[in-house]
Protein backbone atom coordinates (compact mmCIF):
# COMPACT_ATOMS: atom_id res chain seq x y z
CA UNK A 1 0.00 0.00 0.00
CA UNK A 2 2.96 2.30 0.48
CA UNK A 3 4.42 1.52 -2.73
CA UNK A 4 1.23 2.44 -4.05
CA UNK A 5 1.01 6.10 -2.45
CA UNK A 6 4.71 6.60 -3.65
CA UNK A 7 3.86 5.73 -6.86
CA UNK A 8 0.54 7.97 -7.17
CA UNK A 9 2.14 10.53 -5.57
CA UNK A 10 5.71 10.03 -8.16
CA UNK A 11 3.19 10.38 -10.88
CA UNK A 12 1.75 13.98 -9.70
CA UNK A 13 4.73 15.15 -8.39
CA UNK A 14 6.28 14.21 -12.42
CA UNK A 15 2.91 15.86 -14.17
CA UNK A 16 3.08 18.49 -11.92
CA UNK A 17 6.73 19.41 -13.02
CA UNK A 18 6.67 19.23 -16.81
CA UNK A 19 3.17 20.63 -17.12
CA UNK A 20 3.42 23.84 -19.26
CA UNK A 21 2.63 27.48 -18.23
CA UNK A 22 -1.13 28.22 -19.79
CA UNK A 23 -0.34 30.72 -22.50
CA UNK A 24 -1.98 34.23 -22.00
CA UNK A 25 -3.88 35.23 -24.52
CA UNK A 26 -4.61 38.80 -25.59
CA UNK A 27 -7.91 39.39 -25.76
CA UNK A 28 -8.16 43.01 -27.24
CA UNK A 29 -9.51 43.34 -30.52
CA UNK A 30 -5.74 44.15 -32.33
CA UNK A 31 -5.29 40.79 -31.57
CA UNK A 32 -8.49 38.99 -32.14
CA UNK A 33 -8.66 40.84 -35.99
CA UNK A 34 -5.03 39.34 -36.30
CA UNK A 35 -5.62 35.84 -34.91
CA UNK A 36 -8.61 35.83 -37.26
CA UNK A 37 -6.53 37.00 -40.08
CA UNK A 38 -3.52 34.37 -39.40
CA UNK A 39 -6.28 31.57 -38.86
CA UNK A 40 -8.69 32.02 -41.78
CA UNK A 41 -7.60 30.49 -45.36
CA UNK A 42 -6.86 32.31 -48.13
CA UNK A 43 -8.50 31.81 -51.58
CA UNK A 44 -6.55 33.93 -54.33
CA UNK A 45 -6.21 37.28 -52.83
CA UNK A 46 -8.94 37.02 -50.25
CA UNK A 47 -9.27 35.64 -47.30
CA UNK A 48 -11.45 33.66 -46.37
CA UNK A 49 -13.21 33.76 -42.93
CA UNK A 50 -15.42 31.58 -41.05
CA UNK A 51 -19.24 32.50 -40.21
CA UNK A 52 -18.32 31.94 -36.41
CA UNK A 53 -15.35 33.33 -36.33
CA UNK A 54 -17.00 36.18 -37.59
CA UNK A 55 -19.55 36.04 -35.53
CA UNK A 56 -17.82 35.90 -32.33
CA UNK A 57 -15.65 38.82 -33.87
CA UNK A 58 -18.47 40.89 -34.25
CA UNK A 59 -20.29 40.32 -30.88
CA UNK A 60 -16.14 40.58 -29.40
CA UNK A 61 -16.59 44.20 -31.27
CA UNK A 62 -19.97 45.25 -30.23
CA UNK A 63 -19.60 44.11 -26.12
CA UNK A 64 -16.48 46.29 -26.27
CA UNK A 65 -18.15 49.03 -28.37
CA UNK A 66 -20.94 48.82 -25.31
CA UNK A 67 -18.42 48.52 -22.61
CA UNK A 68 -16.26 51.48 -24.19
CA UNK A 69 -19.67 53.26 -24.05
CA UNK A 70 -20.65 52.66 -20.83
CA UNK A 71 -17.53 53.74 -19.67
CA UNK A 72 -17.84 56.86 -21.78
CA UNK A 73 -21.54 57.46 -20.25
CA UNK A 74 -20.21 56.82 -16.33
CA UNK A 75 -17.68 59.30 -17.33
CA UNK A 76 -20.36 62.02 -18.94
CA UNK A 77 -21.76 61.12 -15.82
CA UNK A 78 -19.39 61.82 -13.12
CA UNK A 79 -18.32 64.58 -15.27
CA UNK A 80 -21.48 66.09 -14.78
CA UNK A 81 -21.89 65.64 -11.34
CA UNK A 82 -18.49 67.16 -10.74
CA UNK A 83 -19.58 70.03 -12.56
CA UNK A 84 -23.01 70.06 -10.46
CA UNK A 85 -20.26 70.22 -7.35
CA UNK A 86 -18.51 72.47 -8.45
CA UNK A 87 -21.21 74.91 -9.12
CA UNK A 88 -22.53 74.02 -6.02
CA UNK A 89 -19.14 75.07 -4.43
CA UNK A 90 -18.63 77.96 -6.63
CA UNK A 91 -22.49 79.10 -4.81
CA UNK A 92 -21.34 78.43 -1.72
CA UNK A 93 -17.88 80.59 -1.90
CA UNK A 94 -20.15 83.37 -2.78
CA UNK A 95 -22.46 83.15 0.01
CA UNK A 96 -19.82 82.44 2.08
CA UNK A 97 -17.54 85.80 0.80
CA UNK A 98 -20.82 87.77 0.55
CA UNK A 99 -21.17 86.80 4.61
CA UNK A 100 -17.24 87.31 5.43
CA UNK A 101 -17.91 91.21 3.76
CA UNK A 102 -20.81 91.66 5.53
CA UNK A 103 -19.24 90.54 9.02
CA UNK A 104 -16.02 92.73 8.33
CA UNK A 105 -18.20 95.12 7.60
CA UNK A 106 -20.42 94.74 10.82
CA UNK A 107 -17.37 94.51 12.55
CA UNK A 108 -15.87 98.00 11.57
CA UNK A 109 -19.49 99.17 13.02
CA UNK A 110 -20.97 98.96 16.56
CA UNK A 111 -24.62 100.10 18.52
CA UNK A 112 -24.50 103.51 20.29
CA UNK A 113 -27.73 104.55 21.64
CA UNK A 114 -29.62 102.78 17.99
CA UNK A 115 -27.06 104.34 15.63
CA UNK A 116 -24.63 102.40 13.28
CA UNK A 117 -21.23 104.17 14.87
CA UNK A 118 -17.78 103.45 13.13
CA UNK A 119 -15.46 101.81 16.13
CA UNK A 120 -12.89 104.17 15.39
CA UNK A 121 -15.32 106.78 15.80
CA UNK A 122 -16.66 105.30 19.24
CA UNK A 123 -13.58 104.31 20.34
CA UNK A 124 -12.71 108.16 20.31
CA UNK A 125 -16.10 109.79 21.44
CA UNK A 126 -15.80 107.10 24.40
CA UNK A 127 -12.25 107.72 25.25
CA UNK A 128 -12.70 111.96 25.04
CA UNK A 129 -15.88 111.20 27.47
CA UNK A 130 -14.15 110.01 29.76
CA UNK A 131 -11.19 111.94 29.85
CA UNK A 132 -13.64 115.15 30.38
CA UNK A 133 -15.28 112.92 33.04
CA UNK A 134 -11.74 112.50 34.72
CA UNK A 135 -10.70 116.22 33.92
CA UNK A 136 -13.75 117.18 35.72
CA UNK A 137 -13.31 115.25 38.69
CA UNK A 138 -9.98 116.69 38.67
CA UNK A 139 -11.51 120.07 38.78
CA UNK A 140 -13.83 119.41 41.36
CA UNK A 141 -11.26 117.39 43.77
CA UNK A 142 -9.40 120.68 43.08
CA UNK A 143 -12.01 123.26 44.19
CA UNK A 144 -13.12 120.54 47.07
CA UNK A 145 -9.88 120.73 48.29
CA UNK A 146 -9.46 124.45 48.13
CA UNK A 147 -12.66 125.31 49.77
CA UNK A 148 -12.02 122.95 52.20
CA UNK A 149 -8.87 124.89 53.36
CA UNK A 150 -10.87 127.89 53.16
CA UNK A 151 -13.64 127.06 55.22
CA UNK A 152 -11.04 124.55 57.97
CA UNK A 153 -9.48 128.83 57.94
CA UNK A 154 -13.04 130.18 58.28
CA UNK A 155 -13.41 127.66 60.96
CA UNK A 156 -10.06 128.44 62.72
CA UNK A 157 -11.22 132.29 62.48
CA UNK A 158 -14.85 131.76 63.49
CA UNK A 159 -12.89 130.12 66.55
CA UNK A 160 -10.21 132.65 67.43
CA UNK A 161 -13.19 135.11 67.19
CA UNK A 162 -15.14 133.65 69.45
CA UNK A 163 -12.88 133.20 71.98
CA UNK A 164 -11.45 136.52 71.44
CA UNK A 165 -15.44 137.37 72.15
CA UNK A 166 -15.64 135.18 74.73
CA UNK A 167 -13.13 137.04 76.56
CA UNK A 168 -13.80 140.30 75.84
CA UNK A 169 -17.44 139.26 77.11
CA UNK A 170 -15.75 138.51 80.17
CA UNK A 171 -13.94 141.37 80.58
CA UNK A 172 -16.88 143.55 79.95
CA UNK A 173 -18.61 141.60 82.54
CA UNK A 174 -15.84 142.39 84.66
CA UNK A 175 -15.77 146.10 83.94
CA UNK A 176 -19.73 146.59 83.98
CA UNK A 177 -19.49 144.76 87.33
CA UNK A 178 -16.79 146.70 89.04
CA UNK A 179 -18.42 149.72 87.62
CA UNK A 180 -22.14 148.52 89.23
CA UNK A 181 -20.04 147.97 92.30
CA UNK A 182 -18.14 151.42 92.47
CA UNK A 183 -21.73 153.13 91.63
CA UNK A 184 -23.59 151.04 94.59
CA UNK A 185 -20.07 152.05 96.59
CA UNK A 186 -21.25 155.86 95.77
CA UNK A 187 -24.36 155.37 96.27
CA UNK A 188 -24.10 153.65 99.44
CA UNK A 189 -21.61 156.93 100.52
CA UNK A 190 -24.64 159.28 99.06
CA UNK A 191 -26.99 157.50 101.90
CA UNK A 192 -24.85 157.14 104.18
CA UNK A 193 -23.20 160.87 104.23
Amino acid sequence: MNRQLFTFAAIIITSLSFAQEPLIEDYSLSAQFDKLYRTSSSYQAYKVVGKEKYLQLKQNVLDSLKMAQRKISAQNNLLTAEKESNQRNQEALQKTSLELQTSVQKGNYTSFLGLQVKKTNYSLSLWTLILALILTLLYFIFKFSSNNILSNKAQSDLKDMDFEYEQYRKKSIEREQKLRRALQDEINKQRNS
